[in-house]
């Protein structure tokens, strides 16, 4: 299984979004500093949830880092979060 699609299932299931959007952005970042060849490491995300009603921007960034797991944030080099309340 991809790391995205790792990513959308993850996020889904925690959040039943209205909205979710997942974009592997890794080749825009290939050589750089900390960019592993194989890819895989740039992702942004957007969500709208519900989920995220009454929740400031931090609360958010952090429900979704709990979400995907220390082990799947730890394989993702940078992670470009838009978050919403539906």
């Amino acid at each position: 299984m991809s790391v995205a699609q790792e990513i959308h299932d993850k996020l889904f299931e925690a959040f039943e979004p209205t909205e979710l959007e997942v974009v592997d952005d890794s080749a825009s970042h290939a050589g750089h500093a900390g960019a592993p060849g194989g890819g895989e490491s740039h992702f942004n995300v957007r969500i709208r949830s519900a989920r995220f009603s009454g929740q400031n921007r931090l609360a958010r960034h952090r429900a979704v880092h709990a979400a995907l797991g220390a082990e799947l944030v730890g394989r993702i080099h940078a992670l470009a979060l838009d978050l919403d309340a539906a």
